[in-house]
């Protein structure tokens, strides 16, 4: 079931198609463990047998490689969804918990039911992977899904609107296309759940569009994620793993190092490594390319506006929307490259003296998304995880918590609120019912009113 007509993407006609949704979820269709797996299964064939689609019109939005497409929006969430296959029995279990003595004889069990529709709105640089990741979690808890594409990643949001419903449920699925005014009209009808990945500003009006109708939301948002560099780094592998993380998808990439704080000592010498390496792994493509002209404009203003130095890179080209990988070293830290999340293949470096002044100038800012350490010493490592709040952090390399499904992914602050991914993304599109059992025997009358002395006393030591 695709909404793209335009009496199906008047209001009427969402609220219409919201309907059937919801008659599917009421008739108990999506509980069983064979429906969930089965859209999980659906999932899964749609990456294998459409690769080569999603590759093209991947290309289209965001001139990636096959290959590229393959790395960041394909093997993601297969894997997520093969993960969830192989565990959904498990995570639907009920789980016990110990009953205190003074409400004995009983049991307790958290029981996990599905919440009904949920609204997944995805985002422009990443389309199919952070599309289907949060479908993963929805379909695994037993929902029926709409799914919102970022109308920036055109080709790509038409691809998922035509295949997708032919390996899903279509009374329990939907792809609804459109712009941001879309998006409020979804968020007026009221949903069980809203998911959002995008930038903090958008963020905010998800939020507030899902105020007026009491829907809880995950926001997986943004900031800017810093790189710590101690003095004993292993410079060489630190330069080789900012810049390949910096530069995946033209650094349009939310987990993306966004900024370089280095000591002081070894500044220098890490500057000319990522210097290096940024040139051997662009020798190849060249210039990166950024979505479109809104954004080319924006990361230009930063090139334009900024009291640094520009050391590699620079090269604009307004006509083919590309960026040459930027290296900015010393940028003022009131001007719009250290305030605003890049989003873009230029990278501020600057430096610290001391660990303590390193952890005052983070925590002075947003909390963001990501937060990277490279150290040698374990102690240090863990001082400025342990000190500097963020929605994760990795210890000598960029991101990678995103590809450990064990791991809960989010933000916190302003780089999102809740998370998801294998488990986590299960409970949190699910509600964990409360269930108590008692039996009608015993009964003792001394709990009911009116109470005595002696029933007084003997309530006060077992409640």
């Amino acid at each position: 079931m695709t909404a793209t007509s335009a009496d199906q993407s008047s209001t009427t006609g969402l609220g219409d198609l919201l309907g059937r949704l919801r008659t599917t979820y009421k008739s108990g269709r999506t509980r069983p463990y064979e429906w969930r797996k089965a859209q999980l299964e659906g999932l899964v064939r749609f990456l294998a047998e459409r690769e080569t689609d999603i590759a093209e019109a991947l290309a289209a939005d965001l001139g990636r490689s096959p290959f590229e497409s393959w790395f960041g929006d394909i093997a993601p969430p297969k894997g997520e969804a093969e993960q969830a296959i192989k565990h959904l029995r498990r995570w639907m279990r009920p789980q016990r918990r110990r009953v205190p003595l003074a409400q004995m004889p009983a049991s307790a069990r958290i029981q996990y039911e599905p919440l009904g529709v949920a609204l997944v709105i995805g985002p422009w640089n990443y389309p199919i992977n952070l599309s289907l990741g949060p479908m993963v979690a929805a379909f695994a808890a037993g929902n029926c899904v709409v799914l919102k594409p970022s109308e920036v990643a055109s080709a790509t949001s038409r691809l998922m609107a035509e295949a997708l419903p032919d390996y899903l449920d279509k009374d329990a699925f939907a792809v609804v296309e459109g712009d941001g005014i879309v998006t409020q009209e979804l968020l007026s009808l009221g949903f069980d759940h809203a998911f959002f990945t995008g930038g903090t500003e958008i963020g905010r009006k998800i939020m507030a569009g899902a105020a007026n109708t009491l829907t809880p939301v995950i926001l997986e948002l943004g900031g800017k994620s810093p790189a710590i560099v101690t003095a004993d780094a292993d410079l060489d592998v630190v330069a080789r793993r900012i810049a390949w993380v910096k530069l995946m998808n033209s650094g349009q990439t939310c987990i993306a190092p966004d900024y370089v704080l280095v000591h002081e000592s070894v500044k220098e010498q890490l500057v000319a490594r990522i210097r290096e390496t940024v040139a051997q792994f662009t020798a190849e493509e060249g210039p990166k390319r950024i979505v479109n002209q809104r954004q080319f404009d924006r990361l230009a203003s930063y090139l334009e506006l900024t009291k640094g130095t520009v050391v590699a890179g620079g090269g604009l080209d307004a006509k083919a929307l590309t960026i040459e990988p930027t290296i900015l070293v010393d940028p003022d830290v009131d001007e719009p490259s250290m305030t605003e999340e890049i989003f873009g293949p230029i990278l501020p470096v600057r430096s610290f003296t001391s660990v303590d002044e390193v952890i005052e100038f983070v925590n002075d800012r947003p909390k963001p998304l990501g937060l990277y350490v490279f150290s040698r010493n374990k102690k240090t490592a863990e001082r400025l995880v342990a000190e500097i709040p963020a929605g994760g952090a990795v210890v000598n390399h960029c991101a990678i918590h995103y590809l450990i499904p064990s791991l809960p992914f989010g933000g916190v602050g302003a780089s999102g609120m809740g998370a998801y991914h294998g488990e986590w993304g299960f409970q949190a599109l699910s509600h964990r019912k409360s269930v108590a059992m008692k039996g009608f025997k015993p009964d003792p009358s001394i709990v009911y009113p009116p109470y005595g002395p002696t029933a007084r006393a003997l309530m006060r030591k077992l409640f």
